[in-house]
């Protein structure tokens, strides 16, 4: 125990964190050194993967290099330290922030009482794998009045709550929670492709998978199609008592009314525990192919294809029909997505790689070297290289998982010059992966911290399932056309891929709570005029940040999603967690979508939606101490 300046008792490292990692020398590139931009430092980093985009050190109470002032008052034990907070991508990048490690639940609201009496706010910190400003914006500076929040180190617990429900803390990891439910037989339908994501922080942006019921399947008992926030039966937040005038724990079940409004709250509030229904788990089989044309699975319904026009397209409606589970990635400049369909099997399928851990596809998750070299290539600046790029991911994605060298044999000079005999051995090494089966969490989790850091836009549009094809190939055909327009001119603005995903709306009965609401500001939200509007399909755009013509393309592409799907047919919602409201230069940032569309666009086809969330986070927040700048713009009546 040390004493800090202010002669209150923080528990801290002086030059160590709870990572117990040392900080690091100065980083080129940061003021002072001209040999690296911090913006193009951020992106290399987040390019190769590195893992100076989580920690950069940290700095206790007491170090001469701590910025003063140190938050006075605080309660005792409070563990302080200064830590810059980056983002998943490096978009988001910050000086020295004052943050603490919470160890119990009931410190929250004794810092909720310490902030509002001294005007600071408070940001609950997970992984930071995210994009959207929505903890802090860009740019803070360490003399900001702003504590964050670390919930991974102390509020982690996952324990059974009931035969069929989990409690989990939300800094526990979505790895750790399925990897729980799995020990008890149990599972959940659809979650993010990262395990390493805080409960909290996904149910705060409303994270989701990929699911919707093939055709004739039967929504077993406790599992859903929507978001994992619509999982949820009951949930513990930080909100002022009235009859006290303090902060307080305060425990919601589903069935309340004001618990909609805490599902999704996008960083508006403090969650600090859930409980989550769940099902009888059901091993899937989870087969890759590269080998259908994007004109062919892209194209639009109706369109012919084969010999005389008589074969049956394999489009993406085609596979999620059959499988229910669909994901297509389309490597920019390529025209072979890999697409990944999960099905049911209760029993191993012939010729299926049996599996018993997640994180099924190490070509992905550890980058090859010359995916690497070539990505850091791009970050310098050698933007033309973009179609390349996308083609070396594709061959690799392809002997990966099949083993063909068929397209590597036949490639260009430079390509094979990349793809050497060497590299190839280690692919083919862990064996092919087209074809898995196991039980669920060892299927659906298969993105690790150390892929590519890419920046992403992210919008999913309601719609009804008999549409489905419409919609993605509306989608194909706006983004063909825009990469070739400015490919047209000399520019390369997209060289990560696209991705593509379906699922449900939130139908609340999933939930098995009588009387229980949709999560008010979740992008499943039903809308109550469209009940056919069942289905919600996933458009991600990836690319590095800091390339030339990313944000003038993304605003382009936005735009043109909002006029194709302009509630007529179908209509468009943000992705909380990607990026969104684009300007040519800037995401998050665009005054009309922030103002005006994106509330119009929960508030469209009336119901309880953005106002009543609004105002129930308020009222339980009146102080604002669980916000931001960012998001006092943009949740507001």
């Amino acid at each position: 125990m040390t004493a800090a300046p202010d002669h209150q008792h923080h528990r801290h490292h002086d030059g160590q964190g709870p990572d117990d990692r040392a900080a690091p020398d100065p980083v080129p590139g940061e003021p002072g050194d001209r040999s690296l931009s911090r913006r193009r430092l951020l992106g290399l980093s987040a390019a190769l993967g590195t893992t100076g985009w989580l920690v950069s050190g940290t700095v206790g109470p007491d170090s001469a290099r701590a910025a003063a002032p140190v938050p006075p008052d605080l309660p005792a034990g409070t563990e302080l330290f200064q830590r810059v907070y980056r983002n998943w991508s490096g978009e988001v990048g910050t000086d020295q922030l004052w943050t603490c490690t919470p160890r119990t639940p009931e410190e929250v609201p004794a810092l909720a009482d310490w902030a509002r009496a001294h005007g600071w706010r408070l940001r609950a910190q997970g992984y930071r794998h995210t994009w959207a400003p929505l903890t802090v914006a860009d740019g803070t500076p360490e003399a900001a009045r702003v504590l964050l929040l670390d919930t991974t180190r102390h509020l982690t617990a996952v324990t059974a709550d009931s035969p069929t429900t989990v409690r989990a803390q939300t800094g526990a990891t979505m790895e750790a929670l399925l990897a729980h439910l799995a020990d008890r037989g149990l599972g959940l339908t659809a979650v993010p492709a990262p395990g390493e994501l805080t409960v909290g922080g996904v149910l705060a942006i409303g994270g989701h998978g990929t699911a919707v019921p093939a055709a004739g399947e039967l929504r077993a008992d406790g599992h859903g199609y929507g978001s994992v926030s619509n999982q949820v039966t009951r949930l513990t937040a930080v909100v002022l008592d009235p009859a006290t005038d303090r902060y307080t724990l305060r425990t919601f079940d589903r069935s309340e009314a004001d618990s909609a409004a805490f599902l999704v709250h996008l960083g508006r509030a403090f969650v600090t525990e859930v409980v989550l229904r769940a099902g009888a788990d059901r091993p899937l089989r989870c087969v890759s192919r590269l080998d259908i044309p994007a004109t062919e699975l892209f194209a639009r319904p109706g369109t012919s294809t084969g010999l005389g026009g008589l074969s049956r397209p394999r489009t993406f409606a085609d596979f999620v029909d059959r499988d229910g589970r669909a994901e297509a990635i389309w490597f920019a400049y390529t025209d072979r997505p890999w697409l990944k369909t999960w099905s049911i099997a209760p029993n191993r399928p012939f010729g299926s790689r049996a599996v018993d851990e997640p994180y099924n596809y190490p070509f992905s998750d550890s980058i090859p070297e010359p995916i690497a070299r070539l990505a850091g290539q791009l970050v310098a600046g050698a933007w033309g290289s973009a179609p390349l790029f996308g083609q070396l991911q594709y061959l690799i994605a392809k002997v990966g998982l099949t083993g063909d060298l068929t397209d590597v044999l036949l490639s260009g000079g430079l390509i094979r010059d990349l793809l050497t005999g060497e590299v190839l051995t280690h692919l083919l090494a862990g064996g092919l992966r087209s074809d898995l089966w196991g039980p669920s969490r060892t299927l659906l989790q298969y993105v690790r911290p150390t892929t590519l850091r890419v920046t992403a836009n992210g919008y999913a549009i309601l719609a009804r399932r008999a549409d489905l094809q419409w919609v993605v190939a509306e989608f194909a055909d706006q983004y063909r056309r825009l990469l070739d327009d400015y490919r047209s001119r000399g520019e390369f603005p997209v060289n990560g891929a696209v991705e593509i995903r379906v699922t449900g709306t939130d139908d609340p009965a999933w939930s098995g709570v009588p009387g229980a609401r949709p999560p008010l500001l979740s992008a499943l939200r039903p809308r109550p005029d469209r009940p056919e509007w069942d289905t919600a399909v996933w458009l991600d755009v990836l690319g590095f940040p800091g390339t030339p013509g990313l944000h003038r393309f993304a605003r382009d592409l936005e735009q043109a999603l909002l006029r194709s799907f302009d509630g007529s047919r179908a209509g468009v919602r943000v992705e909380w967690s990607k990026g969104w409201a684009y300007t040519e230069d800037a995401a998050w940032a665009d005054a009309d979508m922030l103002d005006r569309v994106i509330p119009a666009s929960h508030r469209a086809g009336g119901g309880a939606g953005w106002d009543e969330a609004v105002t129930v986070l308020d009222r339980h927040d009146p102080h604002r101490v669980f916000g931001n700048p960012f998001l006092d713009r943009l949740l507001k009546l």
